[in-house]
């Protein structure tokens, strides 16, 4: 449930309104299961308030939101991960169960308490700018889209078959949603119409109406469990002017390239035939797609929302090209009026190695041939009471065997198993290289979105093949790098980010494909424990920490 409700938090949207000093923005939420068919295929859902995707915040830079959660799932434990929001000062209402608290447990209320500390655009989750501020673009009207993958197969079912010997791979989604409608192809299997119906109006195509002439500006964001996507509006460009909250240099996309955890904003100018509406499509790259591509419609006033384009959807680009998805990432940079510049050298350098591993049998992912586990104990309150005992000690690895490891062989040497961490000096500046290599399969190597809790990192460079330690750093580009949070890991290439390590806490940094972290592919780093305030009894409860905070 860890990973279903990463993903949930998502689906949160914090909206501008106009006020002149910070308040207090007090939220109820019921989480719990109800029957949806977002693709026409009727499935138990989870619903935040009967909604899904969930209802909305409304918040300005300066706020606090509070927001109490009770579990009404019956069966199962609950954390909600506030993605893109730094929790500066309040690590505990992260939302990841493990690290910074234990679940809530059926029936029971948790409150989230936390500052929108500056100004920031979190993409689904979004904070406005004050008044006084001028964005270095120009629009008419603001929209929201959310990308996702659907599963028809329960998180229980994928789990046993990740956890499995035979190994059951959770395999490609059924269908792809374009906030949260899409259509499954009901005539492919033996179903009634009960259970899938195409007539539905729950799955009928999402569309966005625009008035000719205008321009829009899209938040897309993506919260696929799986699938790596682009996304297009058929005869229509898109200028992206913002990614993870921070706003870039504006280039033209045709088809946008989005990853698990990420989100942009692109500028769209409503300049076609008015007489029609037109395709939006969303497809799977970098994995052989075996899914119906999402459709939506881009509504042109006065025709109706539901009139069908008179074309053909367009196609998707090539899957396996990574050409065009590098050099997307590679355009990514800092506005010239935004930029931050980052430290010109690092404290500390760590290397991870992404490998796909066996141990005992199992299949795993690791990262420097360490799978990661989590504690019963959350790694926030076992540092904070010096209960060094409830995981591991032993330092994990900052690197592999660099000159002798060859990324394009497929290996399979067993891993290990390890829930110990990376301890950060206070304020230090951290280098991390992501390497990709081949998977136990020939000539294979993932797409891997890596996100980390906390904070924001300067994207310093992206390359193909083995990272040279040597001489590629030489490159990094000092000048005008991006801030982000979630950063996509190439086929057979590397990414370098650099971060200040200056919020007190324990942050989980883990690849954001939900069954990759749930076989091991994640870390956690401490910093600046010693000045992380007292900590709430509320997160408590597990591990050895029943009975903590009772009087």
């Amino acid at each position: 449930m860890l990973l279903k409700l990463l993903a949930l938090c998502l689906f949160t949207f914090l909206i501008y309104i106009p006020i002149a000093e910070a308040r207090i923005r007090h939220y109820k939420w019921e989480v719990k299961y109800e029957y949806k068919s977002p693709d026409c295929y009727k499935k138990l859902v989870t619903t935040i308030n009967g909604k899904s995707p969930g209802p909305t915040i409304l918040a300005q830079e300066g706020d606090t939101v509070i927001v109490e959660v009770t579990n009404k799932l019956l069966l199962e434990n609950l954390a909600i991960h506030w993605h893109g929001i730094r929790q500066t000062g309040t690590p505990w209402s992260d939302g990841t169960e493990g690290v910074t608290q234990c679940p809530v447990v059926p029936g029971d209320t948790f409150k989230y308490e936390f500052k929108v500390d500056r100004v920031r655009l979190y993409g689904s989750i979004r904070v406005s700018v004050p008044d006084n501020f001028t964005e270095p673009f120009a629009y008419d009207y603001d929209r929201s889209i959310i990308l996702t993958d659907w599963y028809h197969k329960s998180t229980y079912e994928q789990a046993t078959g990740l956890s499995s010997i035979p190994f059951v791979w959770v395999g490609e989604p059924q269908s792809l949603l374009i906030q949260g409608k899409g259509k499954f192809n009901c005539s492919s299997a033996s179903l009634t119409a009960d259970t899938c119906n195409t007539t539905n109006p729950e799955c009928s195509p999402y569309a966005i109406t625009v008035i000719p002439g205008k321009t829009y500006r899209l938040r897309v964001a993506s919260l696929t469990a799986l699938s790596a996507l682009s996304f297009q509006i058929e005869g229509h460009n898109m200028t992206v002017v913002e990614a993870d909250g921070h706003y870039v240099e504006p280039f033209v996309v045709k088809n946008l390239f989005i990853y698990s955890g990420e989100t942009y904003s692109v500028l769209i100018k409503a300049d076609q035939d008015p007489s029609r509406n037109y395709w939006m499509t969303t497809n799977v790259v970098s994995r052989p797609p075996n899914t119906t591509q999402g459709l939506g419609f881009l509504n042109y006033y006065p025709n109706h929302p539901r009139r069908s384009p008179p074309t053909v959807p367009p196609t998707g680009p090539i899957w396996n090209d990574t050409a065009p998805r590098l050099a997307q990432s590679l355009a990514i940079k800092a506005h010239h009026d935004f930029i931050v510049t980052p430290p010109t050298t690092s404290d500390r350098a760590i290397v991870f190695l992404n490998t796909q591993n066996r141990i005992n049998g199992y299949v795993h992912w690791s990262v420097n041939n360490v799978s990661f586990t989590l504690p019963h104990t959350p790694y926030l309150i076992a540092l904070k009471k010096k209960l060094h005992h409830v995981f591991s000690q032993t330092p994990p690895p900052e690197g592999y065997d660099f000159v002798n490891y060859d990324i394009y062989v497929s290996k399979n040497p067993n891993a290990t198993t390890s829930n110990a961490i990376y301890r950060l000096g206070f304020n230090t500046t951290v280098d991390i290289i992501l390497q990709n290599a081949n998977t136990m399969k020939a000539n294979d190597s993932e797409t891997h979105p890596w996100h980390l809790h906390g904070h924001d990192f300067w994207v310093l460079g992206y390359g193909e093949g083995k990272f040279d330690m040597n001489k590629d750093p030489k490159n990094y580009n000092l000048v005008n790098p991006i801030m982000k949070n979630t950063v996509p890991l190439h086929p057979y290439g590397w990414t370098a980010l650099r971060f200040k390590a200056d919020n007190p806490g324990a942050w989980l940094f883990h690849c954001h494909i939900e069954a990759h972290f749930y076989m091991g592919m994640g870390v956690v780093f401490e910093e600046g424990i010693n000045k992380v305030g007292e900590l709430p009894s509320s997160i408590m409860g597990c591990g050895e920490t029943k009975g903590f905070g009772k009087p």
